[in-house]
C-alpha cells in the first residue's frame, strides 16, 4: 500500500467525499459523514454527488457543501469531471471515494488532493494513494464499507467499529404545504413504496400492495403510495378507486418524500432507496426482502420489522428470478404485513 500524505495536525481537515449514485446508498453514506465529524471535530465535508441527491444531502447536518457532478448515470463525462476538479483544486487535504469504479476516482486525482482513499479495484492503483483491500467477509454490509474508509486502515480491517445511524432533518413547513396541496387527510398514514430500481426480483406483487391498502383503509388508515415517475403506473394499480388512498408517485420531489415519510406512522416497502429514507426519518419500517439480503442492506434503525422468507434459493441478488417463480415474494402474504402493522 502506498504511503498517503498526512493532514497537518494544526489545521482542521477539509474532506472531499465522492458519493454513491443511488438513493439508499447516499442515505447510508451519512454514517461515514457522522464518523468523520466525530473523529475529526471541526472538519468540513464536501460531497461530490449527482444533482438529484442534493435534497438528501441538504438534510444532513454533517454535510457542509455539495459539489454537483452533472454526469448521467453510466456516462463517463471526462470534460465535466475535469471542470469540477479544477474548481476543487487546492481546497482539500483528503478525499474518500465510496464507489469502486475507475471513473469515480478521477475527480480527486485531477484535483490533486494529497491523500486519496478508496478500495482497490478497476485498475485504480495510480488514482488512489491510500488504497484499501476490501475483505467482504469482515465488511459484510454496504454501510460498514462506507464507514471503514473513514477510519485508520488497521481499525477498519477489524470490522468491529460503531456504525452511527443516518438521521435526516424534516421540514415541517414544507410538510404542511404538501399535505394541503395533495389533499391528504388527518387519518394516520401508512406509506407504501412499491418500486425497486434494481429489478422485479425485489418487488412485492402490486396485487398484494393493493390488498393490503384496502385492509388498511378499513382499519382507519390513509395510504400514501410514494415513488418516482417510473412508479406512477404501479401506484395507480394500488390506489385506483380505493378511498383514502393516494398515488403520489411522480407528484413529489425527493425533499417532499422525506417529509411525507416522516409524517407516516409506518411504511411498507421493498428493499429500496426510499426504505432507507424512511428509516432515517424515524418512521417504523415494514421491510420486504426478496432477492436481496437484510443482512447486507438492512434498514439502519431499531424501529423496523424485516419480512424475509429465507428460502433455499435466497438471496440470489438477481434482477429477475432465475427460477421463474419469485416465491421469495409471492409466498409472503399481505395478511402477514397487516398483522405486523396492527401489532406495532
Amino acid at each position: 500500500m502506498a504511503e498517503a500524505p498526512q493532514v497537518p495536525a494544526s489545521r482542521e481537515p477539509r474532506i472531499l467525499v465522492v458519493g454513491p449514485s443511488w438513493v439508499g446508498d447516499m442515505v447510508m453514506a451519512q454514517s461515514l459523514f457522522k464518523t468523520l465529524k466525530a473523529r475529526q471535530p471541526g472538519s468540513r465535508i464536501t460531497v461530490v454527488a449527482p444533482a438529484w441527491s442534493r435534497p438528501i444531502l441538504e438534510r444532513m447536518d454533517e454535510v457542509d457543501e455539495v459539489a454537483s457532478l452533472e454526469v448521467g448515470h453510466g456516462q463517463f463525462g471526462l470534460a465535466t469531471r475535469r471542470h469540477l476538479a479544477r474548481s476543487l483544486q487546492g481546497r482539500f487535504d483528503h478525499a474518500i471515494v465510496l464507489p469502486r469504479s475507475w471513473k469515480s476516482a478521477l475527480v480527486p486525482f485531477l484535483a490533486r488532493i494529497p491523500r486519496r482513499t478508496g478500495f482497490t479495484g478497476e485498475q485504480r492503483l495510480w488514482l488512489l494513494n491510500d488504497r484499501r483491500r476490501l475483505d467482504k467477509a469482515v465488511l459484510d454490509q454496504t454501510v460498514k464499507r462506507f464507514v471503514a474508509l473513514g477510519l485508520p486502515a488497521e481499525e477498519a480491517t477489524r470490522g468491529d467499529f460503531p456504525i452511527p445511524r443516518p438521521r435526516l432533518r424534516l421540514d415541517t413547513e414544507n410538510l404542511v404545504e404538501r399535505r394541503v396541496e395533495l389533499g391528504l387527510s388527518s387519518r394516520p398514514a401508512i406509506g407504501m413504496m412499491p418500486g425497486a430500481e434494481y429489478g422485479p426480483a425485489k418487488q412485492w406483487p402490486l396485487a398484494y400492495f393493493r390488498e393490503l391498502a384496502r385492509s388498511l383503509v378499513v382499519e382507519g388508515f390513509e395510504v400514501r403510495v410514494l415513488g418516482g415517475p417510473k412508479d406512477v403506473e404501479a401506484g395507480e394499480v394500488i390506489a385506483d378507486a380505493l378511498p383514502h388512498t393516494h398515488n403520489l408517485c411522480g407528484r413529489t420531489r425527493l425533499a417532499d418524500a422525506v417529509d411525507l415519510l416522516g409524517d407516516c406512522q409506518q411504511v411498507v416497502t421493498n428493499d429500496s432507496g426510499l426504505m432507507h429514507v424512511a428509516a432515517a426519518v424515524g418512521t417504523r419500517v415494514q421491510a420486504i426482502y426478496g432477492s436481496s439480503s437484510p443482512a447486507y442492506t438492512p434498514p439502519l434503525t431499531e424501529n423496523a420489522e424485516v419480512h424475509y422468507l429465507a428460502l433455499d434459493c435466497s438471496p440470489c441478488f438477481q434482477r429477475t428470478c432465475p427460477l421463474g417463480h419469485t416465491n421469495c415474494l409471492n409466498q409472503l402474504m399481505p395478511e402477514r404485513i397487516l398483522q405486523a402493522i396492527l401489532a406495532s
